[in-house]
């Protein structure tokens, strides 16, 4: 703008344009990725493509172990067993968290929401208070000392919860139901006999001499309050074929003994009025009870 000695009605305004943006080409082409040979290529559909490709191999894998070895079934539901509580291995840090004083009790609210919120919040905040620059571990002490701890941590706190697990099973006696798969699972297998539990298409086994006077005998034990009248098993295994795994004499001990979760049953059988005899005149009956006679 230039002033002179004119009127304002006079006055020249002059407009001086400096440009130091450069002048654009017109719309630039991306190079073809195979200008990066090795580096980069189409996300569609040749990344991509890949990717199912290996995620079908995966998913073909899975269904065959699927299909070679079925899931095992537990034990029918027994809703008057007892049993010691135990989440999954990976919630084994979180239940034995939860034990502690200040985390469970009058203190339930501050251990579920107080504690836990700081640690998922200080993960969320983690991105915002940490913007150092630096990505090797050894550079950034403070998050990597947290990232130990944690880790720490959570191995200490699997470690006691599975360690005071097993002493309980040892103080009360009982087995769990995982390692009584397993050993009735290396039974039949030394037997030549499928390992799963599975159902399977295999014909039911026969109850031998049932008009024998020992079934009285069964039934006046209160035997068939855990392996049912028809002894195809309730609360407890079926008793259909039990001769094929046991002997008369192991059965009489485990009348008198227990065996695994099963308490003796011998003082219970002579307050129902039965005698010696009636007792091993039962187990010499149940000895009788295979698959193939």
């Amino acid at each position: 703008m230039a002033h002179g000695h004119k009127s304002d009605d006079q006055e020249k305004i002059i407009f001086v344009g400096d440009s130091r943006v450069r002048k654009g080409a017109g719309f630039i082409t991306p190079p073809d990725y195979t200008a990066y040979p090795g580096k980069s290529e189409a996300f569609i559909p040749n990344f991509l493509l890949k990717e199912w490709m290996v995620g079908v191999v995966v998913l073909v894998g899975i269904l065959v172990l699927t299909i070679s070895e079925p899931a095992p079934l537990g034990y029918p539901a027994n809703p008057s067993a007892s049993v010691i509580p135990m989440p999954d291995w990976y919630f084994l840090f979180l239940y034995q968290y939860l034990k502690y004083p200040y985390a469970s009790g009058d203190y339930v609210l501050l251990g579920v929401l107080g504690v836990s919120g700081v640690a998922f919040g200080a993960l969320l905040l983690a991105p915002f208070l940490d913007t150092g620059k630096e990505r090797r571990f050894y550079r950034r002490p403070i998050a990597s000392s947290l990232m130990v701890l944690s880790i720490i941590s959570v191995f200490y706190l699997t470690n006691v919860a599975w360690t005071h697990y097993t002493h309980e099973l040892e103080a009360t006696g009982q087995k769990p139901e995982h390692i009584q798969r397993e050993e009735e699972a290396l039974e039949k297998h030394e037997q030549g006999l499928p390992t799963s539990n599975a159902p399977g298409q295999k014909e039911e086994v026969a109850i031998v001499e049932k008009d024998d006077p020992a079934m009285e005998t069964f039934k006046k034990a209160g035997c068939v309050s855990c392996h049912a009248a028809d002894m195809k098993g309730a609360a407890g295994p079926s008793l259909r074929g039990v001769g094929d795994k046991h002997s008369q004499e192991e059965i009489l001990t485990i009348i008198k003994e227990g065996y695994n979760s099963m308490q003796p049953q011998y003082d219970n059988a002579i307050a129902q009025g039965l005698t010696d005899d009636d007792i091993n005149h039962l187990a010499e009956w149940l000895a009788k009870q295979k698959a193939e006679q």
